[in-house]
């Protein structure tokens, strides 16, 4: 008898049929150990706010604009409620995410990535875009390279973290992070917190931390408050 290997969309199909999705759990909140603050629910809210009148059509991107359901313009109303002096992303990809937060505070943006932006096919960055706007190739999940960073990184007030989604190297950066000096401790913003892979990353964060995927993207948007204390 020839056995066929089954997989998890073997077992599970499905239920409807959509353009895209990812497999998650629901997980119990009274075990629950990264508890939101007062002030981190009371961001959040003025983002929401905020995120309601923010108009992202210039971009002329199918997906920027389209809120709830995508997470640019929360991004955007972060950055504008906030106003950080520095703002860290990591992961450049097309540059949607860094054009989004760019025009809605004053400060700069460093974004890193393992590629340059352009390497990317589908880029929609241009050399015109940079100046508030830098790139830095190299793997924040690296300690070393990490270390070569730490004095830029702790001037950031807003961390958006967008990087292979695979939990692990999430999970690296975090404890990196969690040992740099920060002149102000920041707010970091995590993409993709409902996908399977992220779960048990999402999970174990101990600081105060809110899952704001139904105002975010789909597959998952959460907003942590890096503590002193861990």
């Amino acid at each position: 008898m020839i056995w066929k290997k089954k997989t998890i969309k073997d077992l599970l199909p499905p239920p409807v049929k959509v353009s895209h999705g990812e497999y998650s759990m629901i997980l119990s909140a009274k075990d629950e150990r990264g508890r939101p603050s007062e002030e981190l629910i009371q961001m959040s809210l003025k983002a929401i706010q905020s995120a309601i009148s923010i108009d992202l059509q210039f971009l002329q991107d199918e997906h920027a604009n389209l809120w709830p359901g995508e997470h640019y313009r929360l991004l955007a109303a972060f950055c504008q409620i906030l106003n950080p002096a520095l703002v860290i992303e990591i992961g450049t990809s097309t540059g949607l995410s860094a054009l989004s937060m760019l025009p809605f505070f004053s400060g700069d943006l460093v974004t890193y990535d393992i590629k340059n932006w352009h390497s990317y096919p589908n880029t929609v960055l241009h050399t015109s875009d940079f100046g508030r706007l830098k790139q830095v190739v190299g793997d924040l999940g690296d300690l070393e390279f990490f270390q070569t960073q730490k004095d830029l990184i702790q001037k950031a007030e807003f961390i958006f973290i967008d990087a292979s989604h695979d939990g692990a190297l999430e999970k690296r950066i975090l404890a990196h992070l969690e040992k740099v000096p920060f002149k102000k401790p920041p707010i970091l913003f995590f993409d993709d917190i409902r996908v399977w892979t992220m779960l048990k990353m999402w999970r174990e964060i101990t600081h105060p931390k809110l899952d704001l995927t139904s105002f975010g993207h789909w597959s998952g948007t959460g907003i942590v408050e890096l503590t002193k204390n861990h």
